[in-house]
């Protein structure tokens, strides 16, 4: 059963405004393919302001995402399949469901788990599966014990240094319609969630770590990503690259992200 489905036209403009907020030329035009990920862009979905939540995000509990009854949420990572690529100037389909929720106990307190499953189509054909994973927890206690981060590898073969700063973030919300206010807001990433500075999306280095593995792999048929610990704006990041193994690594030599990439053989 489909939980939802939204339409967009795919305006270039809009990717190739993405292009040059990464410093790159704007070369995509109607009929371009759209790189990996670059579906981030599309399919907003506008809320008014009496249905959004304290983080600036929609109110849980409208569309497809559930109320698992924690105040914080998080994009933890995904899963991605490319079975053809999207052109942009051409109006897509998205259909989401909710795949799966699950509640538990963790270190830190009571925690909720939610994938959400996506299909892109364009003119009938399938172009893109993607499982979108989020976590909820408790807002950040003063007793509560700090996760453990995990330390980063540095066996990488390839390595590509990234930096961040606050006009970035901002455009990247722009673009992607994301409200939520850790990416923008300093005084509420610091005084309510408990971050030292803006955070930067998840997403946006997931986009980053695809991006560096087409350049150096080829198109990519599958790609899954997780979050290990959050990366503020004001530090710089090393995109690293080993194999089919990706993974950004923070300052301290700390794990921001884990991710794998494959593309068709031959």
């Amino acid at each position: 059963m489909i939980d939802d489905i939204q339409f967009d036209k795919m305006d270039p403009a809009r990717a190739a405004a993405f292009q040059v907020a990464l410093g790159r030329a704007p070369t995509i035009v109607d009929g371009s393919y759209l790189p990996p990920f670059f579906h981030q862009l599309y399919f907003w979905t506008p809320r008014a302001p009496a249905e959004l939540g304290r983080d600036g995000h929609p109110k849980v509990g409208l569309g497809p995402i559930p109320d698992m009854g924690l105040p914080r949420r998080m994009w933890a990572g995904g899963r991605l399949e490319f079975h053809a690529p999207i052109r942009a100037g051409v109006e897509a389909e998205r259909r989401s469901v909710l795949d799966s929720k699950t509640s538990k106990i963790g270190r830190s307190g009571p925690l909720g788990f939610v994938t959400l499953r996506h299909e892109i189509w364009q003119e009938g054909t399938h172009c893109l599966t993607e499982w979108q994973d989020l976590v909820y927890r408790e807002d950040p206690s003063a007793t509560a014990v700090e996760p453990l981060t995990p330390a980063a590898r540095t066996d990488e073969t390839d390595q590509l240094e990234v930096g961040f700063d606050s006009t970035l973030l901002f455009r990247y919300s722009a673009l992607t319609f994301n409200g939520h206010r850790i990416h923008y807001d300093p005084d509420y990433a610091r005084d309510v969630e408990g971050y030292a500075g803006l955070v930067v999306h998840g997403p946006l280095l997931a986009q980053l770590l695809m991006m560096f593995a087409e350049e150096l792999m080829g198109n990519l048929t599958r790609f899954s990503f997780r979050a290990s610990s959050p990366l503020m704006h004001f530090e710089t990041a090393t995109l690293c690259r080993n194999g089919s193994d990706l993974w950004v690594r923070g300052s301290g030599g700390r794990s921001c992200m884990q991710a794998v990439a494959l593309t068709a053989p031959g």
